[in-house]
């Protein structure tokens, strides 16, 4: 429990008032008319008021005290995160040249009489580059390549896959160059020939090549229906889309490759053909941040002491991938600056300061008085007279970020040969500032780690200082990362800190399963921050957990009078909230790492679903949330220590009364 602070001083306005007429009557008896409208009762009144906001103020001392004590113990407020998401520029026709977006780049959202515009940055140049279509490779599984190129020159039907249409057979698409990050357009010519798939939902899966593995690529857009007729197919490409090898052919590939259908999901029963094809660059792709540019900023003039403090013009800062550098005029040049956590091991030489990103609030270092009476200084003094400016930052971030999918559909300046913007997801990671009351529970938790990550619980704490904005962080040792407690060799001093994004449900409490992978600067963030408070020794791992997707197929009777569709959004919606990563599991509070999964829990959730009468059967499959692939029904998933459930495309029947 928390100590109670002292209450100095106990008196309020009635208690004072009376006091006061208690003293009347025994120094002044003749003063017999103590009603309010008596104007020495009025005066009396007066009197008590304002000592009552003395006596306030008073006992609002301790309370300073406790900040004062967290400042000293170098407790500060944590500043708000900019909310992040990926921005795609539209292309108005394609272009020979490539076309080059400069980093900074600002997109908004529509300003309407309520409310400004929400202002994001791009953090990276985008170029968009042309590319054409050079071949076309058929690799059936387990069969031989075959380069299908010049087939397609002469206008003949080239079947995609194999006669069999046996899953894992791969249609591979050369690109004359790589377009990493870009929007992708194929124009195919295809005859109806992919004779019993459901041109909906085609068990396909594009992948790219990004150096190093093959990666999921985004389709937005299937205008032939499963190669079942002439039309469009828009691809988002990885950012990593890298030139490989394939067939002999150095290209920038993309494949389509052929999946097991899901269980209600028809199949290829004939392979489609294309009978012409031909590629384009349309767009591109690149992450943007809630945060506006700020450049060049003149904080003042030095006026040659220790412990000088400039404000930002504008506050909070937003911490980014480049650092915060503070310039110093000496002479007729500018001498950039080093931003430090503190003052503790500045020398009188050292060019040095401290930012507070919450309060905008640059400090230079201070002169200490010793015990001797000598003066140490900590850090450098900027000269007399020098000017001070800062060579850049952003400022934002915030809830106010969190934007949903497509509102980011306002370009702030013209760029040449651009005809639109938007987001397709929905921006996450906004997470406003710290309030002082979180910061006065927080105090105690930062005496007990001291900034140094010694067990468990230190790594979590301290990952979820720098990295407010996840959601959950786990730090699991590497004896208990498997099966058996034991460490794998080579695995021994090894912590695996495990981050879990902010995700978006939808309004049936879906998950996409990219946003539950952090973003890599994320992750470096954390990792650095942790690598100087770690113990010698200690190997430091930080990355994402592993999700083990789940299908659940059930089967439930509706109560009599009740609508199948309505109770089957709704039973959907209790299993997607219930096996959630983030905010599923028995207590709420996202599913228990390691936790594994029993039928017996799908009964009972589905049959806490009000107007479900009985849940007659169910059936789990693990399954794969990047290809869609499932295993064999089971009545227990089991998870490793550092795996979280995934729901993936659960299947529900509704059977009416």
């Amino acid at each position: 429990m928390t100590l109670p602070g002292p209450n100095l001083d106990d008196r309020r306005f009635q208690g004072l008032v009376d006091e006061a007429k208690r003293l009347v009557q025994q120094r002044c008896p003749e003063w017999t008319d103590h009603n309010v409208s008596d104007p020495g009762v009025t005066l009396i009144e007066a009197f008590a008021t304002m000592v009552d906001q003395l006596l306030y103020r008073l006992n609002r001392v301790p309370d300073k005290n406790y900040l004062a004590f967290l400042d000293l113990i170098g407790v500060r407020l944590f500043p708000p995160t900019a909310a992040r998401t990926e921005v795609t520029f539209w292309l108005s026709a394609p272009q020979p040249e490539p076309v080059v977006i400069a980093a900074g780049t600002e997109v908004a959202t529509t300003r309407t009489e309520q409310e400004e515009a929400i202002v994001f940055t791009t953090a990276q140049e985008l170029v968009v580059v042309p590319c054409t279509l050079d071949r076309m490779v058929v690799w059936p599984l387990g069969g031989e390549v075959a380069d299908r190129t010049e087939e397609l020159d002469l206008g003949r039907d080239v079947p995609c896959f194999s006669p069999a249409c046996t899953p894992g057979d791969c249609l591979y698409l050369g690109l004359s160059r790589p377009v990493p990050g870009g929007v992708l357009v194929l124009r195919l010519d295809c005859a109806v020939e992919g004779v019993g798939v459901d041109p909906r939902r085609p068990p396909l899966l594009w992948e790219a090549w990004d150096g190093d593995s093959w990666e999921p690529c985004e389709v937005e857009a299937d205008g032939t229906g499963g190669f079942n007729k002439a039309g469009d197919l828009v691809l988002h490409l990885p950012r990593r889309h890298a030139a490989s090898v394939t067939a002999g052919r150095s290209a920038g590939w993309v494949r389509c490759r052929l999946l097991r259908a899901a269980a209600g999901q028809p199949a290829y029963v004939v392979s489609p053909t294309i009978r012409r094809a031909t590629a384009f660059s349309i767009g591109g792709t690149v992450e943007a941040a809630h945060a506006e540019p700020v450049t060049e900023e003149v904080l003042g003039t030095s006026d040659g002491l220790p412990g000088q403090s400039f404000p930002l013009e504008r506050a909070p800062v937003v911490l980014g991938e480049e650092p915060f550098t503070v310039e110093v005029a000496e002479g007729t040049r500018w001498v950039a600056w080093t931003r430090v956590d503190d003052f503790a091991h500045s020398g009188p030489a050292d060019r040095h300061f401290t930012l507070d990103p919450h309060a905008g609030r640059v400090d230079f270092g201070p002169a200490v008085r010793r015990p001797d009476g000598s003066v140490a200084l900590f850090g450098a003094i900027p000269p007399e007279r020098a000017a001070v400016r800062v060579r850049g930052y952003l400022t934002g971030g915030g809830r106010r970020g969190n934007v949903s999918a497509g509102a980011l559909r306002i370009l702030r300046s013209s760029l040449p040969y651009v005809a639109r913007v938007g987001n397709r997801r929905a921006a996450l990671g906004g997470v406003d500032g710290e309030t002082v009351d979180n910061a006065r529970l927080r105090g105690p938790m930062t005496l007990r780690t001291l900034h140094r990550a010694v067990v468990p619980h230190d790594y979590e704490q301290l990952a979820r200082e720098v990295a407010p904005d996840a959601a959950r962080v786990c730090c699991v040792p590497a004896g208990e990362a498997g099966a058996g407690g034991a460490a794998a060799p080579g695995e021994e001093g090894v912590v695996r800190l495990l981050v879990v994004p902010a995700g978006r449900a939808d309004a049936q409490g879906r998950i996409r399963f990219e946003e539950l992978i952090p973003p890599e600067n994320t992750l470096a963030m954390i990792a650095s921050y942790l690598d100087e408070r770690r113990l010698l020794g200690t190997r430091l791992v930080v990355e994402p957990p592993f999700y083990r997707g789940v299908t659940v197929v059930a089967r439930v009777q509706a109560a009599r009078g009740e609508a199948t569709e309505v109770l089957r959004d709704e039973a959907l919606a209790a299993l997607y909230g219930y096996f959630n990563p983030l905010t599923g599991g028995p207590e709420g509070q996202g599913w228990p790492f390691g936790r594994p999964v029993h039928a017996g829990e799908v009964f009972a959730v589905l049959q806490r679903v009000p107007g479900v009468d009985l849940v007659e059967d169910v059936r789990l499959f693990p399954a794969d949330p990047v290809t869609g692939e499932r295993a064999e029904a089971a009545s227990r998933i089991d998870l490793d220590r550092h795996a979280l459930v995934f729901s993936y495309e659960h299947q529900l029947r509704v059977r009416g009364a």
